[in-house]
Order: C-alpha cells, then structure tokens, then sequence
C-alpha cells in the first residue's frame, strides 16, 4: 500500500481498521518531503511535532476510542499563519526567527480534529506573488516540470500536496493564491466565501479580501478540511 496517496477517507478507515498506524503514515510522508527537498515545498518541517502528534492519535485507537475524520492525517500550513511554538516567516527575511505565541484560528480547529502538522509550506513573501518565486527562502518548484512554477502565493502548499508531501494543505486566497497554484500544480483548491473561515491569525494582505481554504487532491477531499 502507497501511502503518500490515500484519500483522508482511505487513511481515516485504515487507522480504524489498523491496517497501519498514524506514526507510520507520518513516516511516510516525512520520507517524502526529505526525498522531495529540491522541490522546496516548506520553510519548516516540524518532523518532533509530527511524530507526537501521531504518536497521541495512535494511542486513542489502541485504547478504543473513536477518531475524527482528520485525526491522523498529515498535513501542510502556508507559512502565513501563525502557529504556536513554530516559526511563521510569511516568506520574509524579516520575520525568519519569529516564533508565533498563538494559534490562529484554523491551525487551531485543527489541532482541536487531530490533525498531524508536517510543517509550514512556502509562499511569496507576504503573499505578494503569484509564482512563489519571491520568498525568502527560494523558489518552490512544479513537481509535474520543474522547469515550470507552480503558481502562487501558496505555491509551496499546491506543490506539496501534488507531489505526495502531504494529504492536504492550508492556503491563504486574496486575488487567486489558492485557485492558480492548485491549477497549475493539478490540485482542488477553494476560495472560500468571505468569513467563511476566520482570518484570525493570519498576517494579512488585504484584509477586507483574504480568505484561508484547503488545498487537496479531491473535492471530497477538500471537503473534509473545510468542514473542519
């Protein structure tokens, strides 16, 4: 069994069913961003966080609890919202020792469903970019062609979800960065209605705009995280 390519619903019925568990399924896709590092998906990779947090939904099962539907599914957080005790960059220089006090409002619904955090993916420098060829930290690459971009401001997150480094991921839409990346990159991705999803925690760009919505492989998929 692959496992950098099951559907939320795949790996929700496979912990239930123990056909593997969720520090294994987090191996797996920690295995893949390193193999994958040349695509430069993410800023930071909270590999400690990761294995914890599957470490504790494994636990839950082995004691016959039930688990929710993202409990367990390894995931990507555009570098642009915060996350308490991880660095959030914003792609930028000026932010790349800051270490967010708080959680915004949707890494902590997340965190609240159980969600495995495989690290903050990468952006344009503050979102202003439709390429993530402006960050910091470099370019992030198409894994179809990386000859070719995959689109922006949440490039990083597009690609990784393309590329197998996670099941789904965060992105932050203003004027296209979720729609244009996740189509270039061969992705689902939503600008949600406006208040839709808090922007709490968000370092803004146009305020009176921005949006935060999943990016995945699937509508059902893309589903699941914004029902979260």
């Amino acid at each position: 069994m692959d496992l950098n390519w099951l559907s939320i619903a795949e790996v929700h019925a496979g912990l239930k069913e123990k056909k593997f568990s969720a520090v294994e399924l987090t191996k797996a896709y920690l295995e893949r961003v390193k193999h994958g590092e040349k695509l430069n998906n993410f800023i930071t990779i909270t590999e400690d966080l990761a294995l914890e947090q599957a470490a504790a939904v494994d636990a839950k099962i082995a004691a016959g609890e039930k688990i929710g539907m993202l409990e367990g599914v390894p995931a990507g957080v555009k570098d642009l919202l915060n996350t308490k005790g991880v660095r959030t960059t914003c792609g930028s220089k000026m932010l790349e020792d800051f270490i967010s006090p708080y959680e915004s409002t949707t890494t902590q619904r997340l965190l609240d469903g159980g969600y495995v955090l495989l690290g903050k993916t990468n952006l344009d420098e503050y979102a202003c970019g439709a390429s993530t060829e402006t960050s910091y930290f470099g370019p992030s690459l198409n894994p179809w062609d990386l000859m070719r971009v995959p689109g922006g401001s949440s490039g990083g997150s597009a690609s990784a979800v393309a590329a197998g480094q996670c099941i789904y991921a965060i992105g932050t839409d203003t004027g296209g960065s979720i729609r244009q990346p996740a189509a270039l990159c061969g992705c689902v991705g939503m600008k949600v209605t406006y208040g839709r999803t808090s922007r709490f925690g968000a370092v803004a760009m146009a305020s009176s705009w921005d949006t935060i919505g999943p990016i995945a492989r699937s509508v059902e998929d893309g589903a699941h995280v914004l029902n979260a």
